[in-house]
C-alpha cells in the first residue's frame, strides 16, 4: 500500500509542505512549467511509494493532454489539486474518485 505524499509545483508551493514534513517533492520553477511539469508529474505517478500527489489547481493547465488525462483518472496515487478554482466541488469529485463513493450524497 502506498503511503507517501508527494507535492508537485513551484518551490513556493512545495515549501510549506516540506516544512510540514512531506519528503517527496518535485520543484518546477514557474518559468519552466511548460517544459518540465509533464516530466515531474509522470515521475510522481509512476512512483509506487506515492499514495497521494498534491498539485496547485492552476498547474493542471500547463499539462499536456495525455498527462492531464492521467492526473484526472489516477486512483493510485490519488491526485489532489489545491488553490485556484478547485473549490469544494472539485475536491468532492477527487474524494469520490479516490474512494468510489460520494460521502455527501443525501440519498
Amino acid at each position: 500500500m502506498s503511503q507517501e505524499i508527494a507535492v508537485i509545483g513551484s518551490p513556493e508551493f512545495t515549501t510549506g509542505f516540506r516544512l510540514a514534513g512531506v519528503r517527496r517533492f518535485e520543484n518546477v520553477p514557474d518559468d519552466q512549467k511548460s517544459e518540465d511539469l509533464d516530466d515531474a508529474v509522470r515521475r510522481v505517478l509512476s512512483d509506487d511509494d506515492v499514495g497521494i500527489a498534491v498539485m496547485h489547481n492552476d498547474d493542471v493547465d500547463y499539462l499536456s493532454r495525455d498527462v492531464r488525462r492521467a492526473v484526472e483518472t489516477s486512483v493510485e496515487p490519488t491526485v489532489v489539486t489545491l488553490g485556484g478554482g478547485a473549490g469544494s466541488g472539485g475536491l468532492r469529485e477527487q474524494i469520490k474518485r479516490a474512494i468510489g463513493i460520494d460521502l455527501m450524497d443525501e440519498n
